[in-house]
């Protein structure tokens, strides 16, 4: 974990090829603290990190983000109100790269959708 404390995984499935994870944020991480005192939110680059975890500890592999494409940040993560999260990762694997289309997701709301290409390290 890049950023020590930031999460715990709840349970982790996968099932025809897709992960389903389930988290709790720390609200009381120090990366909250600066982002935004007072109010704080979950940072975008954060998830992609999350995204990273989760992925390679399902292939087993060190990755390396080669891109992120269709992103789109639709509701603030407030780990004080919202701290269990949901997360979809679809793969498409070949030898040479992990295609994830991924979403986060608290209740019925999406906070996240993007497409992260990995390369393996």
């Amino acid at each position: 974990m890049l950023i020590a404390d930031l999460y715990k995984v709840n349970h982790d499935i996968v099932r025809d090829g897709v992960q389903t994870t389930s988290i709790t944020l720390n609200s009381e991480n120090e990366v909250f603290k600066g982002h935004f005192p007072g109010n704080p939110i979950t940072p975008g680059v954060c998830m992609l990190q999350i995204i990273k975890e989760l992925t390679e500890k399902r292939v087993g592999h060190s990755l390396f983000m080669k891109k992120a494409s269709n992103v789109k940040f639709m509701a603030v993560i407030n780990p004080e109100k919202t701290p269990d999260i949901i997360i979809t990762n679809d793969f498409e694997d070949s030898e040479e790269e992990i295609k994830v289309k991924n979403t986060f997701k608290y209740g019925d709301t999406i906070a996240l959708k993007v497409i992260v290409t990995f390369i393996k390290t």
